[in-house]
């Protein structure tokens, strides 16, 4: 079962709203890297990517991509005024040393206590953890965006992950196609279900014990 483009955008959306003038945000590759074109008009954030810009704009209209400037996941991007260039060495720089706020990342599975599994599927050939390792530790604000369940119908939410973790605890806010999940130290927190599903259809696709908020909101 794949994504809808609209589904995926839906998501993406929603993360938008967490952004806040004046931050400097890392998209991962996936839906994150759609999270630019919903964001606000004027509102002035500079995107960072560990390949080596802190600026990126929105996605370039077709027939006007320029061949050098791409993302992390190699699509090409635009860039706003005041963006600059470097080198992976200084873009990893400025993850480790804490000037990112916020890092929007997929996820293969996040367990309850918010570690991150997203690199890798044992079996499968993969060229490494890459930047989410730094990004999942050192980032201010760690937000996933990811299908609620795997393409098996699975949930990827789950108690604790099966899978080789990224990071540990390090997720704060997880956004699905089905819900807006808050990671608490009384665990997982219910704040939005995406209709047309239920608070029960999330509870039931879910793989760790949920708590609803007093102000559970359906969107």
């Amino acid at each position: 079962m794949g994504m809808g483009v609209n589904i995926r955008h839906r998501i993406a959306k929603r993360a938008a709203q967490e952004i806040k003038d004046g931050m400097i945000v890392n998209l991962g590759i996936g839906i994150p890297s759609l999270v630019a074109d919903h964001l606000p008009e004027n509102m002035d954030v500079m995107f960072h990517a560990e390949n080596g810009i802190l600026g990126i704009g929105k996605s370039p209209e077709k027939g006007m991509e320029n061949p050098t400037l791409c993302n992390a996941g190699g699509f090409p991007v635009t860039v706003v005024p005041g963006a600059s260039y470097f080198d992976s060495a200084t873009a990893f720089g400025m993850i480790r040393a804490g000037y990112v706020d916020l890092s929007i990342l997929g996820a293969l599975e996040v367990s309850e206590k918010g570690d991150l599994a997203n690199w890798i599927v044992p079996g499968k050939r993969v060229p490494g953890v890459g930047g989410a390792m730094d990004l999942a530790n050192k980032a201010k604000k760690v937000i996933v965006l990811m299908n609620h369940c795997n393409k098996n119908s699975q949930p990827k939410i789950l108690k604790t992950c099966t899978l080789p973790l990224t990071a540990k605890a390090c997720v704060s806010l997880i956004i699905t196609d089905m819900a807006v999940i808050e990671v608490t130290d009384e665990g997982l927190l219910l704040k939005e279900v995406m209709a047309p599903y239920t608070a029960e259809d999330v509870i039931a696709n879910t793989a760790a014990p949920l708590r609803i908020s007093d102000q559970l909101k359906v969107i």
